[in-house]
């Protein structure tokens, strides 16, 4: 009888043990998959996060005007995978550490994070489209010295496949007659 009143006397001077967790904060480890979350910065509306989803709670969806696209996250139907953030290419999606998810019944619809991303024109050509990310464009192009990151990523994929081939273009000799083009082009295929 002495050792539980020694124990019990021990508890009340010191307070209980276990976490607080209704009435205060409590510990959240590191790794803990909680809600999943998009940077609008980063977010190319690739759509590899859909595809990877299992449990289709991400949709990407175009805008009325077909200005951008947004993208939308059921966090209800969101099974914590983390599959979106391991396929992610650009890195924009993410888990947080947010477990509190309880909510009454009526929110279950309005429990969703949705991000409206705009399209930008073209530096050259000013049709619509999505600029690279400026993190992604600098790590593309980070052993490129010839190219400004700044520049490339806001000019669209076809602009910046014709300004790639113009910058590596590769120029062949000038034929002046009928049998000098027949050497040339000989000459290329015994080379090949």
């Amino acid at each position: 009888m002495a050792g539980f009143l020694k124990v019990l006397f021990r508890n009340l001077l010191e307070g209980p043990s276990t976490d607080p967790f209704p009435l205060g904060e409590t510990f959240t480890p590191q790794k803990l998959r909680g809600r999943a979350r998009v940077d609008p910065e980063l977010c190319m509306g690739c759509g590899m996060c859909r595809h990877s989803c299992a449990a289709g709670a991400i949709n990407i969806s175009p805008l009325p005007d077909r200005s951008g696209f947004a993208i939308t996250i059921w966090q209800n139907s969101c099974c914590l995978c983390a599959s979106c953030r391991h396929y992610c290419p650009t890195g924009a999606m993410s888990i947080t550490n947010d477990w509190h998810s309880a909510h009454p019944e009526s929110e279950r619809f309005a429990r969703l994070e949705r991000q409206v991303i705009k399209y930008e024109p073209c530096a050259h050509c000013g049709e619509l489209m999505r600029p690279l990310p400026a993190e992604v464009a600098r790590r593309i192009y980070a052993h490129n010295t010839e190219i400004d990151p700044e520049v490339i990523r806001k000019i669209c994929p076809a602009c910046r496949q014709l300004e790639d081939a113009k910058r590596t273009a590769c120029t062949l000799p000038a034929a002046t007659g009928p049998s000098q083009s027949a050497e040339v082009t000989s000459a290329m295929i015994v080379n090949e």
